[in-house]
């Protein structure tokens, strides 16, 4: 089961984040000492989940990791709908393939924010396209390493 309560999480070390999306999994990390997140990689998503997950722990691996944040989709109420369904079950996925700390992290907004910055650095159209996922998931990282150092 996903862990709720960042008090439970681990406390040190290098971490992954995820903007998890129907098309594809935005992937950012933050190494151990967890001052930022940065973008990493969009791993498309097929009909096969296999390859994702191959991809994704190689990325977990690689950069030795110690819990993935996962960002929930909550609708703008705080209450959960379809999309957060699917995301918990493809952390579900991910644990009963590798037994790894899951950290839940509101990610309300934070395509929006990745975009505005983006276009704010100047970055083109064309590559804002490609690089949104992996942004977004960085900005929830972030916003995760913010709570995780509160407590």
């Amino acid at each position: 089961m996903p862990i709720t309560d960042p008090d439970h999480f681990p406390k040190t070390g290098a971490l992954i984040g995820i903007d998890p999306g129907t098309k594809t999994l935005g992937i950012a990390s933050a190494d151990g000492l967890r001052m930022l997140a940065s973008p990493v990689e969009t791993i498309p998503r097929g009909k096969k989940l296999a390859p994702v997950l191959d991809r994704l722990f190689h990325l977990y691996d690689d950069r030795v990791a110690v819990g993935i944040v996962m960002g929930l989709p909550l609708n703008m109420d705080g209450s959960e709908g379809p999309r957060a369904q699917s995301v918990r079950a493809l952390a579900w996925h991910i644990m009963k393939r590798r037994d790894v700390p899951i950290l839940f992290q509101d990610e309300r907004l934070s395509t929006v924010e990745a975009k505005n910055a983006m276009i704010e650095a100047d970055i083109s159209r064309k590559r804002r396209a490609e690089r949104i996922d992996a942004s977004a998931a960085a900005v929830i990282l972030n916003d995760a390493l913010q709570r995780l150092a509160r407590t």
